[in-house]
């Protein structure tokens, strides 16, 4: 099954030359050298200014952007996601920030730039590979949180799930209306509560950290077919199983064996043995009921994508639950 739009193509987002005149001149000053070129990022559902910049003389450096005025909580975003880089142990696969700025308005974080690409779909072998074995480093890394990021008072899962991810209960107390569901989940509402109430509890007994985000638009190979995470300002206390799933919804739309790649990672090990379909209820319900109500700062493809997510989410659960 094809994505409604490919991930290297959902952004809509504002040009180099579109930003405020003082706020270019200002970066080019911290850059060391006039921007002549602006290669902007195509992947990411946000309307902030992200793109990768070049100097006349030859300096580059990935560059994000938000106005307060227009959009607050980008720039929440991006200030948290500079806090959570600077803190982040050394040798992750994640672009480190450069500097940050206040200009006309704007805030900016600059981060070394990775050349590369979002993983193509269907998975390509090596760069699959390549995405779970960066992947277990990362899970292995954040396993014990280092004291610098534990200072930086960062949210919880199970917090998160309650207050954001458990949308079924909400359907099934009328609050919400019922999504469109696949046919193999119609009739399963009481089953996907249950499941999805599980998260919290599964969520609070993890010590480690997690990305919290972890979608394919958030991976970068590089030229040398190394791969990056990228947009970390949900990084959560949390378990590392819960991002292997939402990295792995692309896998089970495409016909990869992603129940196998699940059990066969590391961070899949300390899993309850539901906690892959708990996840999966919660991101279904999540997906869908988000997909009715995208806020208008975002790219106008994020709803297909949601829909598109969710759908994959409860079909993969459907599969494993035999609700055929």
């Amino acid at each position: 099954m094809s994505v409604p739009v490919p991930y290297h193509a959902t952004a809509q987002r504002p040009e180099w030359s579109s930003l405020p005149a003082r706020l270019r001149a200002e970066v080019s000053t911290r850059m060391g050298a006039p921007v002549i070129q602006a290669r902007t990022a195509g992947a990411g559902f946000t309307r902030g200014f992200a793109a990768l910049l070049r100097t006349a003389d030859g300096q580059s450096a990935f560059v994000k952007a938000a106005p307060h005025a227009e959009q607050p909580h980008l720039v929440d975003w991006y200030a948290r996601e500079a806090a959570i880089l600077t803190r982040l142990p050394a040798g992750l696969p994640a672009p480190r920030p450069r500097w940050t700025l206040w200009e006309a308005g704007w805030y900016v974080l600059c981060l070394d730039p990775v050349d590369g690409h979002t993983p193509r779909l269907p998975w390509d072998q090596a760069e699959l590979t390549a995405t779970l074995t960066a992947f277990a480093d990362v899970a292995e890394a954040l396993a014990e949180p280092p004291v610098e990021l534990t200072a930086l008072g960062l949210p919880r899962l199970a917090d998160l799930a309650r207050d954001d991810l458990l949308w079924w209960g909400e359907v099934a107390a009328g609050r919400e209306q019922v999504p469109p569901l696949p046919a193999p989940a119609r009739g399963r509402l009481a089953d996907l509560v249950t499941l999805e109430s599980r998260l919290p509890r599964y969520a609070a007994a993890a010590t480690g950290l997690t990305h919290g985000d972890l979608r394919v638009d958030n991976v970068l190979v590089d030229t040398a077919g190394s791969v990056w995470f990228c947009d970390w300002p949900w990084l959560c206390h949390g378990p590392a199983w819960f991002d292997l799933v939402t990295l792995l919804i692309t896998g089970y739309a495409t016909g990869l064996d992603v129940d196998s790649l699940f059990a066969a990672q590391p961070a899949a090990a300390s899993a309850p043995d539901d906690a892959l379909d708990v996840t999966l209820a919660a991101l279904a319900g999540y997906h869908l009921t988000a997909a009715t109500s995208a806020p208008p700062t975002a790219s106008t493809n994020l709803p297909a994508h949601q829909r598109w997510t969710g759908e994959q989410a409860i079909r993969w659960l459907s599969h494993r639950r035999g609700w055929l």
